[in-house]
């Protein structure tokens, strides 16, 4: 199927064939190319947690509220942001960019773009996604609402701002995965239905570790698996041309 063939295809499945079982295997390579996604800053604060075992994904499905679509599915998908490896990840980001810029940049233009990397996420990076109950937040919006008075700048860098900076990336990860599922004629539906905190016990996830969506995955089962005709509001409502 080409890209839109795929967009089509795919469906928020809600029922999944029993008889139909999927490749574990291509389901974590659908996992390696959701790591492709775009994300803020390439910061990728994400993690996939694989639910394959049949007595921990009953348990996962009553977590999230024992719907059809988890209770019937094959395999399930926990989407989880990462803001609290924030200094890890920039640090291995850093690294990476040393190396990327001595290998393909040209040789007058190394040093420079080395220190813009080494400010950006040696220094900005850290102060921007370091959380103390709001109060480094308010401070990043105070310096953020002073110099935008003379020039543009972002101005979402509150501490709920930057939380959802890294669900929408997890997000982007997210359909990544559902579209290279779809590739591979599997299906999958996105489930924020649930209780994240016992999703977290379940998983033994650290505190500073958040839900972002479970994700289903199996065959659908014939009419039963999609709910009739997809939904959507007409296009000339949400497409605006400036």
């Amino acid at each position: 199927m080409n890209l839109e063939e795929l967009l089509n295809y795919r469906r928020s499945v809600r029922v999944y064939d029993p008889e139909k079982d999927i490749d574990t295997q291509k389901v974590k390579h659908c996992l390696e190319l959701a790591t492709l996604a775009p994300n803020s800053s390439n910061m990728q604060l994400w993690e996939f947690y694989h639910i394959t075992q049949e007595d921990l994904k009953e348990k996962v499905s009553k977590v999230c509220l024992n719907q059809s679509a988890t209770r019937t599915a094959k395999e399930i998908v926990v989407f989880v942001t990462r803001q609290d490896l924030h200094r890890k990840r920039a640090k291995y980001v850093l690294e990476f960019e040393r190396d990327n810029i001595k290998n393909y940049s040209p040789v007058a233009r190394q040093l420079k773009r080395i220190k813009d990397r080494e400010v950006y996420y040696g220094k900005i990076m850290p102060f921007l996604y370091a959380r103390f109950y709001g109060i480094l937040g308010a401070i990043r919006v105070l310096i953020t609402s002073t110099v935008g008075l003379f020039k543009p700048i972002v101005r979402e860098v509150s501490e709920s701002d930057i939380r959802a900076v890294a669900h929408k990336s997890c997000a982007l990860a997210a359909q990544t995965f559902m579209l290279a599922m779809a590739e591979q004629g599997y299906d999958t539906c996105p489930i924020e239905g649930l209780d994240s905190r016992r999703m977290k016990r379940l998983l033994n996830l650290p505190s500073g570790a958040e839900i972002n969506m479970a994700i289903s995955c199996g065959i659908r089962k014939g009419d039963d698996g999609i709910w009739g005709e997809r939904c959507r509001v007409p296009f000339e409502e949400v497409y605006h041309r400036k």
